[in-house]
């Protein structure tokens, strides 16, 4: 194996398992979770009660294989995602709105074969304000509006990247149901991939509801191409969390479609994983 590949894999390791026991210690630590935080609490005062770095998207540790064929090293692979937010001042900036920074990792790992080569790692870091709000009945959510950027790192032809604006919603419906969309305004990108919006679109749907309070969970997450045809992808999430305190589950991901990264965006896409997650407390939905 080259040294380069070594360090990579390495640092990875680092990196994902310090932030692992981060996110342990926080959710065991902090007052917010769901037995201690009073209902009466508004989304803003939920928000501020967190520290101004944590969790920003789903952060995982999964592996798997594709459901066309018989497991192999070959089609099989561990896939991980980091993801956080630091929250870069504690007073709104504007319009009740926060001022963060985001930074996602996103890596696909064929550990099975013999090398251990990372097959594509992708890097989403961004630029944001998150809005906490309250409706009427009580419930929490938030907007976002995000300046980002995706792309694999690598050059030549296997380079893949894009700009976008993007603008989120995240809403608890009700004590059970909630609701997510983002959509985005792609820029800058048709130099390396001038078909990706063909695959990956204008925007996502996601819902998530509570099959068994503070045990079982599940979600699903939507995305169509901008032709009026079967591109786009499906991704569902079934997950178990064995302790009540904490943010730690238990999860099985499925997905199938394209876009799952940027290298193979063009390529349809059908596999199962399993492995560990840790969710954001951004809501306090799951706790």
């Amino acid at each position: 194996m080259p040294n380069s590949t070594r360090f990579r894999i390495k640092n990875s390791f680092f990196f994902l398992l310090s932030f692992f026991f981060y996110s342990n210690t926080w959710s065991q630590s902090e007052k917010y979770n769901g037995d201690s935080v009073p209902k009466r609490l508004t989304a803003e005062e939920k928000f501020l009660s967190q520290p101004s770095f944590t969790i920003f998207n789903d952060n995982y540790f999964l592996t798997g294989t594709t459901l066309r064929e018989a497991p192999s090293k070959y089609n099989s692979d561990v896939k991980y995602q980091i993801s956080f937010k630091q929250l870069l001042y504690r007073n709104p900036l504007v319009a009740k709105s926060f001022l963060f920074v985001s930074y996602t990792q996103k890596s696909f790992w064929d550990i099975y074969k013999n090398s251990k080569p990372f097959a594509e790692i992708n890097f989403n870091p961004a630029l944001g304000l998150i809005r906490p709000y309250d409706t009427k009945m009580g419930k929490s959510g938030f907007f976002t509006l995000m300046l980002e950027h995706e792309s694999n790192g690598r050059d030549s032809i296997q380079s893949r990247s894009w700009n976008f604006l993007s603008a989120g919603w995240q809403q608890n419906i009700s004590d059970r149901i909630q609701l997510n969309a983002k959509v985005w305004l792609p820029f800058a990108y048709k130099d390396d991939n001038p078909d990706l919006i063909n695959y990956v679109g204008y925007g996502q749907f996601g819902a998530a509801y509570i099959i068994k309070p503070s045990r079982w969970y599940a979600d699903v997450l939507v995305k169509k191409g901008n032709q009026w045809n079967w591109k786009g992808s499906v991704m569902g999430q079934l997950y178990y969390k064995p302790f009540k305190k904490g943010n730690q589950f238990i999860g099985i991901q499925w997905f199938q479609g394209y876009g799952e990264n940027l290298i193979s965006y063009q390529q349809k896409t059908s596999m199962v994983r399993i492995g560990l997650l840790i969710k954001p407390n951004l809501t306090n939905f799951f706790y």
